[in-house]
């Protein structure tokens, strides 16, 4: 597999100092960069340029970026993508701060993708020569080590999940499906690494983001992220519970700008062998949520 993971996720928020305080302190991240009224973010165990982009103006998804192997990567899935019927433009070095050259896709869900292989090294905050677990000078707010994945919406999940297939080698983990014959994909949850998903979408409104996830070492990390949002006033969603679809122990919140982020933890290995599992909609909120096996309806219809 050429695609590595999700390298980025660029978003709209309605008041950038504020957010960027939430992401900072609250989460734990770095600004590397300031340009064009949009902050670059950082966590502590990331090594390129950003993970994160605010850009100051409303609320919402701008677009997401996936890292691949090589540059001869980017021709292949242009090719693919084209021949899928998709929209692809190619960009530069600059159009991105911190990013080489890559590919913009406009996906059939409406969402932008962008592809890029090189991006502008800057190294974790523990080094690579005998490292420390986590940095030496402690951690600021819950300090997020790493963005883990995303989940946006489309009106087809089936499509969506044929060109992640086709075009860009993703497999399903996970399935949830609906209708009389159970043959309605509602739900799909897809990996490009060993993670159980790299990517995720439901049935909903076209071009939307449901949520962005950061990874968390454990359940103890959960509860200490829970701890720092009541005492920060951070809205939360739902958690800390268990997922039954991934397996993975989560707690979903909101940024000041009403973006849904969650931190994640936990859940099983995926591979070239691994065969996909299938939920029913009848079991659907013991996957979502396992742990209480109810499902506020606002959690999947509000999205940004």
């Amino acid at each position: 597999m050429s695609v590595i993971r999700l390298g980025y996720v660029h978003i709209r928020v309605a008041d950038l100092a504020e957010s960027a305080e939430h992401y900072q302190n609250t989460l734990g991240m770095d600004r590397v960069a300031e340009a064009d009224g949009r902050h670059y973010l950082k966590s502590w165990d990331e090594h390129d340029h950003h993970s994160v982009v605010l850009e100051e103006g409303g609320v919402g998804l701008v677009k997401l970026g996936y890292k691949v192997e090589s540059t001869a990567d980017l021709d292949l899935y242009e090719k693919r993508a084209r021949a899928f019927g998709t929209t692809v433009q190619r960009m530069s070095a600059g159009d991105n701060v911190g990013i080489g050259d890559g590919l913009r896709i406009t996906l059939p869900s409406e969402h932008v993708l962008e592809l890029y292989s090189d991006a502008e090294y800057l190294g974790n905050a523990t080094g690579n020569w005998n490292p420390d677990p986590w940095p030496r000078e402690g951690l600021r707010g819950i300090g997020v080590p790493r963005l883990d994945h995303t989940l946006i919406t489309t009106e087809s999940p089936a499509l969506l999940e044929r060109f992640f297939s086709e075009v860009l080698d993703f497999r399903a983990a996970e399935h949830l499906v609906g209708g009389e014959d159970n043959e309605d994909l509602i739900a799909s949850w897809m990996f490009c690494s060993d993670q159980p998903h790299d990517i995720a979408f439901v049935k909903g409104e076209q071009g939307k983001l449901h949520h962005f996830a950061y990874h968390v070492d454990d359940w103890s990390s959960l509860r200490h992220a829970g701890d720092l949002f009541s005492m920060r006033d951070v809205p939360i969603d739902f958690g800390p519970a268990r997922h039954g679809i991934t397996r993975g122990e989560t707690l979903y919140f909101f940024d000041p700008a009403g973006n849904r982020n969650e931190v994640f933890a936990g859940g099983y290995r995926t591979g070239p062998d691994f065969r996909t599992i299938t939920w029913t909609m009848d079991n659907a909120a013991r996957g979502i949520n396992y742990t209480h096996r109810e499902l506020d309806p606002d959690f999947l219809n509000v999205v940004t």
